[in-house]
């Protein structure tokens, strides 16, 4: 019997794992005595053997499924199987280190990984330390949550040149995700920023580059990164859209945060691009585009620092400065754009674009248009269909992997293949919108499994594959494994004041288990 208590709250008071959600009473409530018994009981078996099901990634998506798993299949076993040597993916390298309450769901998950009948596998990246084909062999199901590892690019010249950055690697480096330990971003070139996206991660960075370097101080961001925020010439910040305010995709969260600022200024909006009637609004445009009209709470007499949402412009090309042997950023030519038919207020409202052309001279720029998923190696084997222009693996909505077939209304679902989170839908939404997504998956292989669908062929899954990749001589991490890394990095934070230091090389993690 697995052990997880059953705990989901939704609703005005948050949801569960995030940061303003609850277990019940506080804590998982497990029964007194040697066994730990759990006090429900799933009653959804199947020929009285247990269910095993491999889930590929540790963010929240990997976590919610198991968890959903856990608690409505009776005996399921679940083996997650990890990259990095260490867990939670996305909530650890991509929420903004100033957002510590929304990391919270780590410590949910934590629950969730100390049942007995969960398995943490780090270090081990699926396709290359073991192939997909195995997984096939030792397990009744397999869920496909391993994210987005690569962002989206606007496909416009001189996008390569010095001083352009992706978002997700600003993200990742400031975050510590080994990837990116390298990156080592020019804040000191430009005292303008140009942040071209305007959504939540795209007011991720324009906040991290605005704040008092100071009140980061505490938090976990690497040492590395508030050294060069300590650095930076940035005093203003320019986001960009293609669109108006009225089709942005940051949260009011977001914004608020940025408008509260201490000394730093808010560039006020064409009134024109605005509503009229804003009471008429639905509710949520209703008090974000009031907070927009509001502005900051900063004054430009008072500012040292200010930013700006510029709007109906799109980058035509990144120029270079004149002379330079290393190709640098210069400026953004954009080209300015109009709405198209219908309503320009309407959220869905769409643009084309003129011949007018707007500059922005600046030596620094960041990219943040949105993330995207790759295929796995191996995928084409087993019949799994990647869709390379979406960014997802095709699937019926509800998470089941479809056949890839031209002909939609034939499509069927391949048995024991699932997929949750961005690599299911796309990379968007929130935590909680993850949370929502990955129990619908954990909802559909429940009740396959109930309804006696055909799956894969079962077996004894790690139990069986630790054998096999041992011989390959790849190195695995367990949770024990992953808590002794945690201690460390703890440790290493309480002696500069911080939640924790960040190991940023696999080969540091790996360190503190020799």
């Amino acid at each position: 019997m697995n052990r997880i208590y059953a705990a989901f709250w939704s609703g005005k008071h948050g949801i569960w794992g995030c940061s303003s959600g609850i277990w019940r009473g506080g804590r998982p409530r497990w029964r007194e005595g040697a066994t730990r018994q759990r006090r429900w009981q799933s009653q959804v078996v199947r020929d009285g053997r247990p269910f095993r099901m491999a889930v590929l990634g540790s963010g929240p998506a990997g976590f919610y499924t198991a968890y959903k798993v856990m608690q409505g299949i009776d005996n399921a076993t679940i083996d997650m199987y990890e990259q990095l040597p260490v867990p939670f993916g996305l909530v650890r390298y991509g929420v903004a280190p100033d957002h510590p309450e929304v990391k919270n769901c780590q410590d949910k998950f934590t629950e969730v990984a100390s049942s007995p009948d969960f398995t943490f596998i780090g270090n081990i990246k699926v396709g290359h330390d073991v192939s997909l084909r195995s997984l096939t062999d030792h397990y009744d199901a397999i869920v496909f949550a391993y994210g987005a590892s690569k962002d989206r690019k606007l496909g416009v010249s001189g996008e390569e040149l010095n001083g352009i950055y992706s978002a997700r690697d600003f993200v990742g480096w400031y975050n510590g995700l080994p990837e990116f330990f390298n990156l080592a971003p020019r804040l000191d070139l430009s005292d303008t920023a140009v942040v071209i996206g305007q959504g939540n991660v795209a007011l991720d960075v324009s906040r991290v580059l605005l704040k008092d370097v100071d009140s980061l101080r505490t938090t976990d961001m690497t040492d590395q990164a508030l050294a060069a925020l300590a650095k930076s010439k940035v005093k203003r910040v320019r986001v960009v859209g293609r669109r108006g305010p009225m089709q942005v995709s940051f949260t009011i969260k977001e914004v608020r945060e940025l408008m509260k600022l201490p000394s730093v200024a808010f560039e006020p909006i064409d009134r024109n691009l605005i509503p009229r009637n804003i009471p008429s609004l639905p509710r949520t445009a209703k008090r974000l585009t009031k907070l927009l009209m509001e502005g900051s709470t900063c004054d430009f007499a008072h500012a040292e620092k200010s930013w700006a949402l510029d709007f109906l412009l799109s980058p035509v090309r990144f120029r270079p400065a004149s002379g330079t042997t290393l190709s640098q950023l210069e400026s953004i030519e954009f080209a300015r754009t109009k709405f198209i038919g219908g309503d320009p207020f309407d959220s869905a409202a769409r643009v084309e674009i003129n011949t007018d052309l707007h500059s922005i001279p600046t030596s620094l720029a960041f990219r943040s248009i949105g993330y995207q998923s790759e295929a796995l190696p191996g995928m084409n084997e087993l019949g799994i269909h990647f869709d390379t222009k979406l960014g997802i693996i095709t699937n019926d909505y509800y998470g089941r992997l479809l056949s890839p077939t031209q002909e939609v209304q034939v499509q069927k679902p391949l048995p024991g293949m699932y997929c949750a989170g961005w690599v299911k839908r796309g990379p968007a939404g929130v935590i909680a919108n993850t949370m929502e997504d990955s129990f619908s998956t954990a909802e559909a292989i429940i009740a396959d499994w109930k309804d006696k669908a055909p799956f894969l062929g079962g077996g004894n899954g790690w139990e069986t594959l630790k054998g096999e990749i041992g011989v390959k001589g790849a190195r695995t991490v367990s949770w024990e494994d992953w808590l002794s890394i945690n201690a460390a990095e703890k440790s290493r934070g309480k002696a500069v004041g911080k939640e924790r230091e960040k190991f940023t090389s696999p080969h540091d993690m790996l360190n503190v288990l020799d």
